[in-house]
């Protein structure tokens, strides 16, 4: 079995560096997207068989180092009474926005046995069957979370979301505390199911400044990784977001294995603020659409610094686009294999 991410993780000598890309699962694969016309992301993963292969589908055409489970964000959102829609071209959409205490009262504890049992089967099938590379769990942060609870759907502004933050108080630590519990039983259960490590995705959490991360965020996160920590010692476990530079000192500070960095960071930049966390990334996604000698410029300097860092991932800055030629995604894998190896 190809051990490599965790092994990297983990500080240890590998025969090369681990490749794997956010998104990868679908997106621009004509096979998935194939799939796609046939069914909706969420009729999917309540099919184990047919989300396990989507999930392998990356692993066997690209050769990544790692799968990581195919499901959305929003998953263990409509369990819990969240009126979820995920649309085309959109994005998640919320029939039912977060508006008062009632509604936050009214969010019920998430069951994954009774609610998602067909993710914890798909689990079970690729990491007892299917996978010879890591399976990486995820889910969203509380607050990434709670700004489509509150926004009703995506938004440029966040607007609803740092209002709440910072005028209610009393509302936004009652709508955390519960995000937080319902995050720890549900990567919990990932990992119980069999996925080797875990991914957190807070995409939106830039939006906000330290100090209120500090204030308002950072101790929600710290209980949820510290209680993931204190059930799974030995499961890595990863966070990532967009637009975080800012937030990096205090995420360095959290029982974080691997720092994700989008492309507005680099790997230099994370070491100086102390970061000796593995770290995860950071090819501009836009690079999947210049010519290879500039996408293989771009690579070398990654690798170079990731290789001064000591522990890298490669990875891209943010996710695979639906647009990205599925050609130079494995290019990209084959050539990090490649200058890597020892």
């Amino acid at each position: 079995m190809n051990m490599t991410y965790l092994q990297t993780i983990r500080g240890e000598e590998t025969t090369h560096c681990p490749v794997w890309f956010m998104r990868q699962a679908g997106r621009s694969q004509a096979e998935y997207r194939r799939i796609k016309e046939k069914y909706s992301l969420f009729e999917i993963t309540q099919q184990p068989e047919l989300c396990a292969y989507i999930t392998r589908l990356p692993v066997e055409e690209y050769n990544v180092d790692a799968a990581i489970l195919y499901k959305d964000i929003m998953t263990p959102l409509v369990p819990i009474g969240v009126d979820v829609e995920l649309k085309p071209g959109i994005g998640p959409v919320i029939g039912n926005p977060i508006r008062t205490a009632a509604d936050i009262a009214a969010l019920r504890a998430l069951d994954m046995a009774e609610s998602l049992p067909h993710v914890l089967e798909t689990i079970r099938l690729l990491t007892e069957e299917q996978l010879e590379v890591p399976l990486i769990g995820f889910g969203g942060a509380p607050f990434t979370l709670a700004s489509y609870m509150l926004e009703g759907g995506p938004s440029k502004t966040y607007q609803k979301t740092r209002q709440m933050l910072v005028a209610r108080p009393d509302l936004w630590d009652a709508l955390m505390a519960k995000l937080t519990a319902m995050s720890i039983v549900y990567l919990g259960a990932q990992i119980e199911a069999g996925a080797s490590a875990i991914q957190i995705f807070d995409s939106w959490v830039g939006a906000v400044s330290a100090r209120e991360y500090e204030a308002r965020i950072y101790p929600f996160m710290k209980d949820l990784i510290t209680s993931l920590k204190a059930q799974y010692p030995t499961t890595p476990i990863t966070m990532f977001g967009v637009g975080t530079y800012h937030l990096l000192p205090l995420w360095r500070t959290l029982s974080l294995d691997v720092i994700g960095l989008d492309w507005r960071c680099s790997i230099e930049e994370a070491q100086a603020m102390g970061i000796t966390q593995a770290v995860q990334g950071n090819l501009d996604p836009a690079y999947l659409f210049a010519d290879w000698t500039t996408i293989q410029r771009e690579i070398d300097r990654i690798l170079a610094a990731g290789k001064a860092h000591g522990k890298h991932i490669f990875n891209l800055g943010h996710g695979v686009v639906p647009e990205a030629n599925p050609e130079v995604l494995k290019r990209i894998v084959t050539y990090v294999h490649e200058v890597t190896s020892c």
